[in-house]
């Protein structure tokens, strides 16, 4: 039997591959945005999917929905967002924008998970936000999980990803079990001048890209994210491995039954030729002046892949690196090969959606390091599954916001139009208050 796995603010799956590479069977993923869900689902068509968000959602509606009733779950992962910092006076868990991260502590606990996996940014760990950590670490006590301290900053690049990206995670069981430790780095990249200067101990920006067709010489992705080809080079092993040709591709992951001939997420960017000329005049490893974009060197990694904003923040684009070798920005396709997703793995059909799902997402050989010493911790032996998944609808990758809504049966997240209003209201009931108390004061 393979261990359970829940995994709590799921994006597109990136904890969730990585931990189905591993050996877990992960049951149930929590995700509020229905886009991100509709992804999850066509890559994931085992694992239950619940639109929601944490907020509210417990323990037995979880299990109720995965539909493993009273088994143990074995791990529950995730990456909570946390907005609030120290106040003095005041504890950071107080911080009303911080309750994702107790509802977090919360439902492991209700779920009784025998271990947990808690990442988030890097900044966590420095300056006054420690102390967040340290009050994280606390409530975790309180519910009867130990905690592995001192924790750790892991960069994706010295786990056999081309991308310096590095995130704070968080090991922990519940009191007697055995604490999970931290995987072993592979390779050592140390920092930013490593990236710049070219070097890198593990795959390169050419091991990732270097196989891959040119997007720009199909015209068909101009009106679509896929096409039919088999016009792609000699793979490195780390390309090779991400076009399942090797025999450890998939892990302890369930094979997916898909065509290896079409080039997917490769929906191209028209540049006009100002912009194609200043990207020609930027030399690999540096910071294009005008757009700020950064070029990707041949020999070393990628800088931090960003999310950019949802459409409650604005909807702004995360500027996608430059090509070493092509004038332009990369496909979404090259971006999930930087974080290490297989070709196989799917994203929205937009540029915009499907940048923000691997930006969001921890790169699954990172996650599936972690999960392997979860694994050990847990005295489980992977087993590779012998049933082929069909992958889900192609449909569920064209869904906008409203329409993956619909499909889900959920209302949307609010706007940004909707949030500012919202505040501007809240803002005109709390003037209004303080009129009225004054009004009251003086009689």
């Amino acid at each position: 039997m393979r261990p359970i796995g829940i995994d709590l603010f799921a994006g597109a799956g990136g904890l969730s591959l990585g931990f189905e590479q591993a050996g877990f069977d992960v049951a149930a993923a929590v995700e509020i945005d229905p886009v991100h869900c509709a992804v999850h689902k066509y890559n994931f068509p085992k694992t239950a999917i619940i639109p929601h968000s944490v907020e509210g959602l417990t323990g037995d509606f979880i299990r109720k929905v995965a539909g493993i009733g009273n088994a143990t779950v074995d791990c529950v992962f995730g990456g909570a967002p946390c907005q609030g910092f120290s106040l003095i006076g005041h504890r950071v868990l107080d911080d009303p924008r911080n309750k994702l991260v107790l509802d977090f502590v919360r439902i492991v606990t209700e779920l009784k998970a025998r271990t947990f996996v808690f990442e988030n940014v890097k900044g966590l760990t420095v300056g006054k936000h420690k102390a967040f950590l340290k009050e994280l670490v606390g409530a975790f006590d309180a519910a009867g999980y130990d905690v592995r301290v001192p924790w750790k900053v892991l960069n994706a690049g010295n786990f056999g990803t081309p991308q310096f990206r590095e995130r704070l995670i968080l090991l922990g069981c519940r009191k007697g079990e055995e604490l999970p430790k931290y995987p072993i780095e592979r390779t050592n990249l140390a920092g930013k001048a490593k990236r710049i200067d070219g070097l890198s101990d593990g795959p390169t920006c050419t091991d990732a890209l270097g196989d891959l067709p040119d997007a720009d010489r199909f015209g068909t992705l101009l009106g679509s994210d896929s096409v039919k080809t088999s016009n792609y080079g000699e793979p490195s092993d780390y390309a090779a491995e991400l076009r399942c040709m090797t025999n450890d591709a998939w892990h302890y992951g369930y094979v997916r039954d898909w065509n290896p001939a079409r080039l997917t997420s490769s929906a191209r960017t028209e540049h006009t030729d100002i912009s194609r000329r200043r990207f020609s005049e930027t030399e690999p490893g540096m910071v294009e002046p005008i757009s700020r974009f950064f070029k990707l060197p041949m020999q070393g990694v990628s800088n931090t892949l960003r999310a950019g904003t949802d459409g409650a923040r604005g909807a702004f684009t995360s500027p996608r690196p430059i090509h070493y070798k092509y004038d332009r920005c990369i496909t979404v396709r090259e971006m999930a090969r930087l974080h290490g997703f297989p070709d196989w793995f799917r994203f929205n059909v937009t540029k915009w959606h499907g940048a923000r799902q691997i930006g969001n997402a921890v790169p699954p050989p990172l996650a599936r390091a972690i999960a392997a010493q979860v694994m050990n911790a847990l005295g489980a032996e992977p087993t590779r599954p012998e049933v082929t998944l069909e992958l889900g609808d192609e449909a569920l990758l064209a869904l906008d916001l409203s329409g993956a809504a619909e499909h889900f049966g959920v209302k949307p997240p609010p706007s940004r139009r909707d949030k500012k209003s919202g505040a501007k209201k809240r803002k005109q009931i709390e003037i209004e208050r303080e009129r009225l108390a004054e009004q009251v004061a003086h009689g």
